[in-house]
C-alpha cells in the first residue's frame, strides 16, 4: 500500500500470533452506534471505513459489558449474550477482508452506571463505592457475585472468539477488574481484600478463565492506567508490578494510560481534548516500555502524524493509537502512504466526538459529519467520481458551511465560486478560536480553505455580495452560507448590552464589573467568561439553566469550571435577565428567578448577553423569488445523499435515451427550469452548531 517503507508508522507489527500491517491502531471506544446493544449496520459501517482507510488494528467495544449487572451507561455492546455472535463475525469478516485486524475491549463496569436502567440489578464493586461521574451506589461484590462474574467474563471471551476476532483487551480502568486491586477502593476483608496477592485474586482468577475460554494463539491484553496520579492511588511502580503478574497469567500487550475516570475532571484530564498539551503520557509509556515484555499501545492526545511518528521512532510505544484523529479522518493511513498528507482532515481536540454521546445519543465529530453516518454520506469525495454535469456554483460566506460547501463542489468538478465579505475566513469558528483554550478549532476551517483551493475554487474575499453581486456571475447553484448575529434582544433596555462576540474581538478593561448572561448554554459564554476574568475584570455568570453552560459537556466543561473557581466567578443560575438600564454608575441589570419570580437587581459597567444568532437572511430573502426552487430542499434526498445518488445513477443506467429523461434531477426542481437553485446553510438558516453547518453543506453539495 506504500512507497513509504521506511516510515515507522508503516512498517508491520506483531502481537502474539497477529500481525498488523502497520503500527497505528484506532483504540477502543464506545461511539454509541449499537441497536439494542448489537454492532449491527452502523456499528460495522464506522469500522469497515477505518479498515478501508488503512489502519492496522481498529478495536471495538469500548466497554463491551459481559453481565446483566453491568448495564450499558453510554450505548455499549453487549456479549452476555450469543445473540452477539453473528453480528461480531459479520463485521470481523469485512474489517479482514480490507487486510485491517480487529480486537474488542471487555469489561463488567463495576460502579461505573446506573442502579435504574437495564435490568434494575444493584451494581457491584470491591467494595460498597458510589462513583461520582454516575452517582450509583454499589454494594460489595458477594462471593456468588464473584464466581457468577468470572464466569461471564470468559462466556463473553468465547463469544469474542466465536465472532471472528483476533482479539481482546480487558479494561482496567475505572471499572471492576481493577476496583479489587485499588487500595483506595477496596476495603475487603475475606481473601480478596487487604494484601496485594489478595486484592489480585479477583483479576488473576479472571485472567486465568479468560485465558482457558480463548484459543490458544488468540490475543488477549490489557487496558492499564499506568499512574492513577493521586496520592493514594497507584503510581508507576506500582502499576508495573501488577502488570507483570498479568503478563505471568497471559497478557500479551498493554494498552498504557493515565489519571482516572471516575468524575468529570478526572476524565477530562484522562483524554485531554482542547487548550491541553499534546501526548502528556509518552514518557510513562517509556517507562512501561522499558520494565515489561509485551508490546506496549497507547492512545492520548496524539492528535497528528508528527507525534505519532515522534512515539514510535523514539521508542516510546510499539503502536500507537490515533483514535480521535480517525474519528476525524478514518482515511488518515492511506494518505500517509500515498504521500497525501496534507490532505488529512486535523484533529481538533473538541472532543465533542465524546461529549455528543450525551448531548445527542451517539459520535459525532465536530467537523466530520460523515463519520457515524458511513451509509448516507461518503468519507472520501472522491470515491464518487465527478458530478454528471458541472454547474456554476456560487457560495457566499467563507465560514465552515461555505467553505464546506466550495470544498465539495470543487472535489465534484463544478465551477466554483466563493465570496466572503470580510478579508479573511473562518465565520464564527474564527472568533470562537480567539480563545486560547479553542485555538485549534481554527484548523476546521483552514483545512477547508486549502481543499477549496487546491480543487480549483475561485476564493474572492473583501466582496460584500448583494443580488446583482451574484446574479452576475450566472450561477446555476447559490448558496447563501452567510452565517448570523448575535442575537442581544433578550430583555428591556437591550440597546445597553454587549455580545459576546464584542469581548472576543475587543480589549479588555481590568477591573470592570461584568454580568455575562448566557441563555444559549454553550461555549460561547464560557470562553467570554474566560477571557474576562484573566484580564482582571470581575464577572458573574448569570443563565436561566439550572446548571452552567448546559450543552458542554462533561469533557469540555471541567476546564472551564475550574477557570471560574480560581478567578472567583460567581454563578447566578434560574436567572433570567429581564431588564438593564443606565444609572450614574453604569448599569443596572434584573434578574428574575425562573420558579419563585422574585426579582433582584446588580450594579455593573458591561453586561454580555449570549443568545445565540440571528441569521443573516437578508440577500436569501432578495434571491428567493428569482430562484426556481424557492430554497426548498427535498429532505428526503437530503437526509440521504448516497442513497439518492444511487437511485440516480440506477434511473440513468435503466432510462430511456431520451436526454431529459436521463438528465440528472437536482435537489430543488426540474432541471430545464430557467433561472438557479438557492440553498442556504449553517446559521443564515438559524442557530446551530459547527457540525449542523458543516452537514448541511456536505449533503446538499453531494447533491448538485
Amino acid at each position: 500500500m506504500s512507497s513509504h517503507a521506511s516510515d515507522p508508522l508503516l512498517t508491520p507489527f506483531s502481537i502474539g500470533s497477529v500481525r498488523l500491517r502497520n503500527r497505528i491502531v484506532s483504540t477502543s471506544h464506545e461511539p454509541a452506534y449499537t441497536d439494542n446493544g448489537m454492532p449491527a449496520e452502523r456499528y460495522r459501517r464506522y469500522h469497515v471505513e477505518k479498515a478501508r482507510g488503512g489502519v492496522g488494528l481498529t478495536m471495538i467495544g469500548g466497554s463491551a459489558i459481559v453481565s446483566r449487572d453491568s448495564p450499558a451507561a453510554f450505548g455499549n455492546i453487549d456479549l452476555s449474550t450469543d445473540e452477539v455472535v453473528p453480528w461480531l463475525r459479520k463485521l470481523a469478516d469485512e474489517v479482514h477482508d480490507h487486510g485491517t485486524k480487529v480486537m474488542i475491549q471487555v469489561t463488567h463496569l463495576g460502579a461505573r452506571s446506573s442502579n435504574f436502567t437495564g435490568d434494575w440489578l444493584p451494581l457491584v464493586s470491591a467494595s460498597r463505592y458510589r462513583e461520582p461521574a454516575h452517582r450509583a451506589f454499589a454494594k460489595e461484590a458477594e462471593d456468588w457475585d464473584i464466581e457468577r462474574i468470572i464466569d461471564d467474563y470468559a462466556s463473553a471471551a468465547r463469544r469474542v472468539a466465536a465472532g471472528g476476532m483476533d482479539g481482546l483487551e480487558l479494561q482496567h480502568w475505572g471499572h471492576l477488574m481493577d476496583s479489587f486491586v485499588s487500595p483506595r477502593l477496596n476495603h475487603r476483608e475475606d481473601e480478596y481484600g487487604g494484601s496485594l496477592e489478595n486484592r489480585l485474586r479477583f483479576p488473576l482468577r479472571l485472567l486465568d478463565a479468560v485465558r482457558a475460554a480463548v484459543p490458544d494463539d488468540f490475543v488477549v491484553g490489557v487496558r492499564m492506567s499506568m499512574d492513577e496520579l493521586r496520592e493514594d492511588g497507584l503510581d508507576s511502580d506500582d502499576a508495573i508490578a501488577i502488570l507483570q503478574r498479568y503478563i505471568e497469567h497471559g497478557v500479551q500487550f498493554v494498552s498504557v494510560t493515565g489519571g482516572r475516570i471516575e468524575s468529570d475532571r478526572a476524565l477530562a484530564e484522562a483524554i485531554p481534548g482542547m487548550g491541553t498539551p499534546s501526548a502528556p503520557f509518552l514518557e510513562l509509556c517509556r517507562t512501561v516500555r522499558a520494565a515489561v515484555s509485551v508490546p506496549v499501545l497507547h492512545a492520548t492526545r496524539i492528535a497528528d502524524v508528527p507525534t505519532a511518528r515522534h512515539a514510535v521512532d523514539d521508542g516510546c510505544v510499539d503502536l500507537i493509537g490515533m483514535t480521535r484523529a480517525q474519528i476525524a479522518d478514518p482515511y488518515l493511513v492511506e494518505k500517509l502512504a500515498a504521500g497525501e498528507e496534507d490532505d488529512i482532515r486535523p484533529c481538533v481536540g473538541a472532543n465533542a466526538c465524546l461529549d455528543a454521546i450525551y448531548v445527542s445519543g451517539s459520535a459525532h465529530c465536530i467537523h466530520n459529519p460523515a463519520t457515524g453516518r458511513e451509509e448516507t454520506l461518503p468519507q472520501r469525495i472522491r470515491t464518487l467520481g465527478l458530478a454528471r454535469r458541472s454547474r456554476r456554483v456560487v457560495i457566499v460566506g467563507a465560514g465552515p458551511a461555505g467553505l464546506e460547501a466550495a470544498r465539495v463542489c470543487a472535489m465534484r468538478g463544478h465551477d466554483v465560486t466563493l465570496l466572503e465579505a470580510s478579508d479573511r475566513h473562518g465565520g464564527q469558528v474564527a472568533i470562537a478560536a480567539r480563545s486560547e483554550r479553542r485555538r485549534d478549532l481554527i484548523g476546521i476551517v483552514d483545512w477547508r480553505l486549502q481543499q477549496a483551493r487546491k480543487n480549483g475554487a475561485d476564493m474572492r474575499f473583501n466582496v460584500l455580495a448583494d443580488e446583482d453581486t451574484v446574479l452576475d456571475l450566472e450561477p446555476d447553484v447559490v448558496f447563501v452560507a452567510t452565517g448570523g448575529m448575535p442575537n442581544t434582544e433578550v430583555c428591556a433596555g437591550a440597546e445597553h448590552v454587549l455580545d459576546v462576540w464584542d469581548v472576543m474581538t475587543s480589549p479588555v478593561v481590568a477591573g470592570q464589573r461584568v454580568l455575562v448572561y448566557d441563555d444559549n448554554g454553550s461555549y460561547s459564554a464560557l470562553d467570554a467568561v474566560e477571557r474576562l476574568a484573566r484580564a482582571g475584570a470581575e464577572v458573574v455568570y448569570a443563565s436561566p439553566e439550572r446548571t452552567i453552560a448546559v450543552d458542554v459537556g462533561s469533557m469540555n466543561s471541567p476546564a472551564y469550571l475550574r477557570s471560574m473557581a480560581e478567578h472567583g466567578v460567581p454563578s447566578r443560575l434560574t436567572e433570567r435577565l429581564i431588564a438593564v438600564e443606565e444609572t450614574d454608575d453604569g448599569l443596572r441589570a434584573t434578574l428574575r428567578n425562573e420558579y419563585a419570580d422574585t426579582e433582584t437587581t446588580t450594579d455593573v459597567d458591561a453586561v454580555v448577553v449570549d443568545n445565540g444568532t440571528l441569521p443573516n437572511d437578508e440577500l436569501y430573502r432578495a434571491l428567493k423569488a428569482g430562484s426556481r426552487n424557492g430554497g426548498a430542499i427535498d429532505y428526503d434526498a437530503f437526509v440521504d445523499p448516497l442513497g439518492t445518488l444511487r437511485a440516480q445513477a440506477t434511473a440513468a443506467v435503466t432510462a430511456t435515451a431520451d436526454a431529459e429523461a436521463e438528465e440528472e434531477v437536482p435537489v430543488g426542481s426540474l432541471p430545464d427550469a430557467p433561472g438557479y437553485e438557492l440553498f442556504r446553510i449553517g446559521d443564515a438558516t438559524t442557530s446551530r452548531s459547527v457540525h449542523a453547518a458543516i452537514l448541511d453543506a456536505l449533503r446538499l453539495s453531494l447533491l448538485i
